[in-house]
Protein backbone atom coordinates (compact mmCIF):
# COMPACT_ATOMS: atom_id res chain seq x y z
CA UNK A 1 0.00 0.00 0.00
CA UNK A 2 1.15 3.65 -0.81
CA UNK A 3 1.47 5.77 2.18
CA UNK A 4 2.05 9.99 2.63
CA UNK A 5 4.46 10.20 5.23
CA UNK A 6 4.46 13.44 6.85
CA UNK A 7 8.17 14.41 8.89
CA UNK A 8 8.88 17.59 10.79
CA UNK A 9 11.82 18.02 12.61
CA UNK A 10 12.75 20.96 15.55
CA UNK A 11 15.78 22.34 15.62
CA UNK A 12 17.50 25.78 17.29
CA UNK A 13 17.87 28.48 14.30
CA UNK A 14 15.27 29.30 11.61
CA UNK A 15 15.74 27.62 8.68
CA UNK A 16 17.00 29.59 5.25
CA UNK A 17 15.47 29.43 1.87
CA UNK A 18 17.72 28.17 -0.06
CA UNK A 19 18.32 25.01 2.94
CA UNK A 20 14.25 24.68 1.79
CA UNK A 21 15.13 24.22 -1.90
CA UNK A 22 18.14 21.90 -1.22
CA UNK A 23 15.89 19.55 1.10
CA UNK A 24 12.90 19.57 -1.97
CA UNK A 25 15.75 18.16 -4.16
CA UNK A 26 16.51 15.76 -2.67
CA UNK A 27 13.58 14.61 -1.24
CA UNK A 28 12.21 14.78 -5.19
CA UNK A 29 13.19 11.39 -6.41
CA UNK A 30 10.51 10.25 -3.32
CA UNK A 31 7.44 11.98 -4.77
CA UNK A 32 8.41 14.44 -2.07
CA UNK A 33 7.64 18.08 -0.92
CA UNK A 34 9.67 20.08 1.59
CA UNK A 35 9.46 22.58 4.06
CA UNK A 36 10.70 24.78 7.20
CA UNK A 37 11.37 28.38 5.86
CA UNK A 38 11.76 30.63 8.55
CA UNK A 39 10.57 28.38 10.88
CA UNK A 40 12.58 26.48 13.42
CA UNK A 41 12.53 22.99 11.79
CA UNK A 42 12.15 21.54 8.66
CA UNK A 43 10.11 18.95 7.11
CA UNK A 44 9.14 16.49 4.07
CA UNK A 45 6.01 14.97 2.87
CA UNK A 46 7.19 11.81 0.62
CA UNK A 47 5.38 8.76 -0.63
CA UNK A 48 6.49 5.42 0.05
CA UNK A 49 5.48 1.65 -0.51
CA UNK A 50 5.05 -0.06 2.87
CA UNK A 51 2.68 -2.95 4.46
CA UNK A 52 1.42 -0.85 7.30
CA UNK A 53 1.21 2.65 8.76
CA UNK A 54 4.34 2.20 11.12
CA UNK A 55 6.57 0.21 8.67
CA UNK A 56 5.97 3.50 6.37
CA UNK A 57 7.11 5.85 9.08
CA UNK A 58 10.26 3.40 9.70
CA UNK A 59 10.91 3.67 6.16
CA UNK A 60 9.88 7.02 5.62
CA UNK A 61 12.55 7.92 8.82
CA UNK A 62 15.49 6.09 6.89
CA UNK A 63 14.85 7.80 3.37
CA UNK A 64 14.42 11.42 5.04
CA UNK A 65 17.32 10.81 6.70
CA UNK A 66 19.34 10.36 3.93
CA UNK A 67 18.05 12.96 1.69
CA UNK A 68 19.12 15.43 4.93
CA UNK A 69 22.44 13.79 4.83
CA UNK A 70 22.85 15.39 1.22
CA UNK A 71 22.39 18.73 1.84
CA UNK A 72 23.57 21.32 4.18
CA UNK A 73 21.11 21.16 7.13
CA UNK A 74 21.57 20.01 10.56
CA UNK A 75 20.29 16.41 11.56
CA UNK A 76 17.90 17.52 13.88
CA UNK A 77 15.39 15.50 15.19
CA UNK A 78 12.46 14.19 14.13
CA UNK A 79 9.34 15.30 15.92
CA UNK A 80 6.54 14.10 14.51
CA UNK A 81 5.94 12.04 11.85
CA UNK A 82 2.32 11.54 10.56
CA UNK A 83 0.89 8.91 7.74
CA UNK A 84 -2.57 8.77 5.56
CA UNK A 85 -2.91 5.81 3.48
CA UNK A 86 -3.94 5.93 -0.42
CA UNK A 87 -7.14 4.64 0.03
CA UNK A 88 -7.87 6.96 3.12
CA UNK A 89 -7.23 9.95 1.03
CA UNK A 90 -9.69 8.73 -1.80
CA UNK A 91 -11.79 7.45 0.99
CA UNK A 92 -11.97 11.43 2.28
CA UNK A 93 -12.28 12.70 -1.20
CA UNK A 94 -15.58 10.68 -1.55
CA UNK A 95 -17.18 11.57 1.98
CA UNK A 96 -16.35 14.94 1.05
CA UNK A 97 -17.77 14.89 -2.60
CA UNK A 98 -20.72 12.34 -2.15
CA UNK A 99 -20.98 9.18 -4.27
CA UNK A 100 -20.68 9.09 -7.81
Amino acid sequence: MRYSVSLQTEGDREVTLDEVVELADAVAGLGGIASGYGTFGYGAQIIVEAPDSDTAVDIALAQFAEAVATTSLPAWPVATAETIAEDEDYADLEDEQGPA
